[in-house]
Parts: structure tokens; C-alpha cells; sequence
């Protein structure tokens, strides 16, 4: 079943969607040389306690962090921990997420740590995101789910290929329902699987959905596999991956980005979408 939200259940989202974007501009700013992961989700929970929230990612399925902190080939789930350093060049999805009053907020960033980075990771990064919000441009009332995975597949293989030949677009995991949970139906792939097109799979999009939305993508394979730890995901080539996400909202007046500052504004102005108005002003 899709959890169909009212007004006021999406505020309250929004208020969790604002507390995650704080989240992550924290832990950007402390993502520098010499800091460890485990820094990060210090920062991270000290954002949730001054706003006096929850997280929802510490203790889900017995994840240990409140951040999820990725590094490289890492796609996704990776733990914060003492032993991983961040140097200068390297980049890390910072996935994160907040509970406000029962109704939850999840999000992801790439961030590039100090200097010296390819051309080709700040492409992949440009793309994974450029393709997350042609994904969010693509959420709209009357349409299907899968338009979404076609928006942003559409968006990645209109890009020039990097010199590893192609983008990966990660097969196992994708973005999901949220609401007064972190994980729902429907699960959102992200590109089109013809065995997905009809029933419970691709469900009409309409007033009240809430989805997370959210492109990862590897400079290699689509391929991952878990680490022994039974939470870290990497590539099987080992290339390097972006991960971008939001959670957004379909209202009377189009999509709000719940975790976005403006609220999505800008970015879907691109795309000739017109954000719909923030409901706390």
C-alpha cells in the first residue's frame, strides 16, 4: 500500500526535510582532510539534538550511525567509523535522514574533499544529480511511476560517456516511499525495467505521494556487492560512485522538495516545473 499524506502530514515532512538539509550542511563543512567518517556523524548528531529530532537511520535493521558515510567506491550504507580518514581527493555520500514528530526526511550529497579531483568524478557527480532532479521534474499528478525512472535514465544516457566508457547505473538499489516511515512502497528504480510496468510495480502518481528519490551511479559497473560487515555496498569494478537524493512531495500545486532550503524552486525552474509553495512560509 502507498501512504497518501494530507497537508499537514506533509509539513511536518518538511520540517524533518529542513532539519536533514542542515544535517548536511554541517557535515560538508566538516568533510576535510584528516577528519574521520565518525567525525561526520557527530556533527550530524549534533544537528538532530539541537533541533530536537530523531534519527531514523540509528538503529534501523541495527545500522550504528546516524549518517550513512560512503566514500568512494562505496555506493551506499557505509558506516561511520574511527578508521576511515578522509584525504584530500577523495569524495563521500553523505546520506542522511530525521524523524519530526513520527513523519520522516531523507536525503544524500556528494561531497569533494579537499583537492586535487578528476575531471571525470566532478561529471559524475554533475550527472547523478542533474538526473535526480529530471527525476523530480517528472513527478506528476496523473503519470506513472515509472516516468520517473525513465526521466532519469533518460538524463544519464543523454550525457557524454566519461573515459570509463560509460555511467553505471546502480541495479540493486533505488529510491523509495516515505512517509511515517523511512522505507515504503513503492520502490522507484532507477531506470526502466519492462517487468515492472504494470500492477502494485508502477503505481499513478497522485496528491499526497511522498517519494525519496535518488540516483546513484558508478564511473563502471552497475554491479555491488555487501561487505562482511552486512551494511557496506561497493562496486564490483571498485570505480568510484555518486549518490544524490531527495525527499519530495506531491501536493495540489506540484512537487515540494522536503529537503531542499527553497524548497526545490530553482533547480525545478529549469525544468519549467514550478515548485509548489512551502507550507511553513
Amino acid at each position: 500500500m502507498v501512504e497518501i499524506k494530507t497537508p499537514e502530514q506533509i509539513a511536518k515532512m518538511r520540517e524533518a526535510g529542513l532539519v536533514v538539509a542542515a544535517m548536511h550542511r554541517a557535515c560538508a563543512e566538516a568533510a576535510v582532510p584528516g577528519a574521520t567518517t565518525k567525525d561526520l556523524d557527530e556533527v550530524a548528531a549534533k544537528v538532530l539534538a539541537e533541533h530536537g529530532a530523531k534519527p531514523n537511520f540509528l538503529g534501523y535493521g541495527g545500522f550504528p550511525g546516524n549518517i550513512c558515510t560512503s566514500v568512494n567506491q562505496v555506493v551506499v550504507h557505509g558506516i561511520p567509523d574511527r578508521k576511515t580518514v578522509l584525504s584530500s581527493g577523495d569524495i563521500i555520500s553523505i546520506d542522511a535522514g530525521a524523524i519530526v514528530d513520527g513523519w520522516h526526511g531523507d536525503a544524500a550529497i556528494t561531497v569533494f574533499v579537499g583537492e586535487g579531483h578528476a575531471p571525470e568524478l566532478h561529471e559524475l557527480s554533475r550527472v547523478t544529480e542533474e538526473s535526480l532532479w529530471a527525476g523530480i521534474a517528472a513527478f506528476r499528478r496523473g503519470s506513472r511511476l515509472v516516468e520517473i525512472s525513465r526521466a532519469v535514465e533518460g538524463y544519464v544516457k543523454r550525457q557524454p560517456r566519461p573515459a570509463s566508457g560509460k555511467y553505471g547505473i546502480i541495479e540493486d538499489y533505488g529510491g523509495h516511499g516515505i512517509g511515517s516511515q523511512m522505507h515504503m512502497d513503492p520502490h522507484l528504480l532507477n531506470y526502466v525495467d519492462r517487468r515492472r510496468l504494470v500492477g502494485r510495480h508502477n503505481p499513478k502518481l497522485v496528491t499526497g505521494m511522498c517519494l525519496a528519490i535518488e540516483p546513484m551511479l558508478s564511473l563502471g559497473t552497475p554491479r555491488t556487492h555487501v561487505l562482511e560487515d552486512e551494511w557496506t555496498v561497493e562496486t564490483d569494478d571498485g570505480s568510484w560512485s555518486s549518490h544524490w537524493e531527495h525527499s519530495v512531495a506531491l501536493t495540489e500545486n506540484g512537487p515540494l522538495v522536503l529537503t531542499a532550503v527553497d524548497g526545490g524552486r530553482a533547480k525545478l525552474a529549469e525544468y519549467g516545473v514550478t515548485a509548489a509553495p512551502d507550507p511553513l512560509g
